[in-house]
């Protein structure tokens, strides 16, 4: 199973040398909703903007595709 994460404006992470923001969508597996939340906050701190569970949104916004999340 699989949480995806989106970005706002103003959130960019840079892991591993791998730059996340509001193009791209995190990709970091989870066993359910609650827990792919909990990974996002350990991950991401406060800035991010919506997680999804097992669905990604609508890929046509975010122009970077999904990105695995490195060592997630």
């Amino acid at each position: 199973m699989t949480t995806y994460v989106t970005f706002g404006q103003d959130h960019v992470h840079s892991i591993s040398g791998v730059t996340f923001d509001k193009d791209c969508v995190a990709e970091i597996p989870s066993i359910s909703p609650s827990q792919g939340r909990e990974r996002a906050f350990e991950i991401f701190g406060r800035k991010f903007c919506f997680e999804y569970f097992n669905e990604p949104p609508d890929m046509q916004f975010f122009p970077r595709g999904i990105i695995k999340v490195p060592g997630s």
